[in-house]
């Protein structure tokens, strides 16, 4: 975490001092970017923050594997929100469901997930998984080692990035049975979860891009990598980031399609995500290749070692002042 003053306002997001949050000797700091280190951290961070419905299968990674033969044949699906936000379920066949998004928190969603993980991977068929976040203060607090002893999600899973699928609905609670048709209640569960979920599509040509439609309004919201600059590149800095989008913005690039407008930006988990009206009635594959260019001009812009112009610094105090920060 970078040096932070005391009357300044706390990374956590809190909106207070960092002396009367985190500040304080006794409290444990936040992780700030819970999934760094994973190529797919953006989508991650999007499956987390804003996206309803969501899933992708992991892969225990060779190390876990080896100490953990047992799991070897376990199939494990993370989704982003499970009936009655618990934190996992395991089937009656052993197959565990993984939430991303529950409703409380810890100081690290990472060692959450993994903890989550370990008890559904320990548990009996039929179980769910709802206690507190493993890194909840409180129990942190008890550690002699802190957030360090605990174990986190991308220890547990392969490096490979996930292969992500966006539902329509929540249908994937439901285990596929052959002849079987739902309960009543069941049914009405579906149906009163399926009618929450904002219509949305993962962008095909750019990573981490999610087309998606909130009543009459739609929108694209990009969760940016901080590896930006190339794969082969160290992560950039945010402040090198919104500098790239002030230039673009300067330049009138910063579209992602015809009558589409920049509208502001979030900060998730340690990540920038920018956000942008479409017109209406415009649909996820008129972002693609316009998302495509834009893309290709922001890892030039990031390339670029020269000063912002005062117009850019303009427009760049216009785009940080459209910044807010989620958690």
């Amino acid at each position: 975490m970078p040096p932070v003053g005391p009357r300044q306002p706390c990374p956590c997001g809190s909106g207070r001092r960092y002396k009367a949050c985190h500040g304080e000797r006794s409290r444990p700091a936040p992780v700030l970017r819970p999934f760094a280190g994973r190529v797919d951290e953006p989508d991650l961070v999007a499956l987390r923050e804003f996206v309803p419905s969501a899933t992708a299968p992991l892969t225990l990674s060779a190390t876990h594997l080896a100490d953990n033969p047992d799991h070897a044949d376990r199939r494990i699906i993370l989704g982003t929100l499970l009936p009655q936000a618990a934190a996992a379920v395991v089937r009656d066949d052993g197959e565990i469901l993984l939430a991303m998004q529950t409703l409380v928190s810890g100081l690290d969603p990472a060692a959450d997930l993994a903890g989550a993980l370990l008890a559904a991977l320990d548990a009996k068929p039929g179980s769910v998984v709802d206690g507190p976040p493993a890194s909840a203060p409180a129990a942190v607090e008890r550690l002699s080692g802190g957030l360090a002893e605990l174990p986190r999600l991308p220890d547990l899973l392969d490096p490979a990035p996930l292969e992500i699928t966006v539902h329509p609905g929540f249908a994937w609670w439901v285990p596929s049975t052959d002849g079987v048709e739902p309960s009543a209640e069941v049914t009405a569960s579906l149906d009163r979860a399926n009618a929450t979920v904002v219509p949305t599509t993962r962008l095909e040509s750019v990573p981490a891009a999610y087309w998606c439609s909130p009543g009459d309004r739609v929108h694209l919201r990009w969760a940016l990598p901080l590896g930006l600059a190339g794969p082969d590149a160290s992560d950039v800095s945010e402040e090198a980031i919104l500098d790239a989008l002030a230039r673009l913005s300067a330049a009138g690039h910063l579209t992602v399609g015809d009558g589409s407008r920049f509208v502001g930006s979030f900060r998730a988990d340690g990540l920038v995500v920018p956000v942008w009206d479409l017109e209406p009635g415009a649909d996820a594959d008129s972002c693609e290749k316009p998302a495509a260019q834009l893309w290709s001009l922001l890892r030039e812009a990031l390339a670029d070692p020269r000063a912002l112009t005062s117009e850019e610094r303009r427009v760049r105090a216009g785009v940080v002042g459209r910044t807010l920060t989620l958690r």
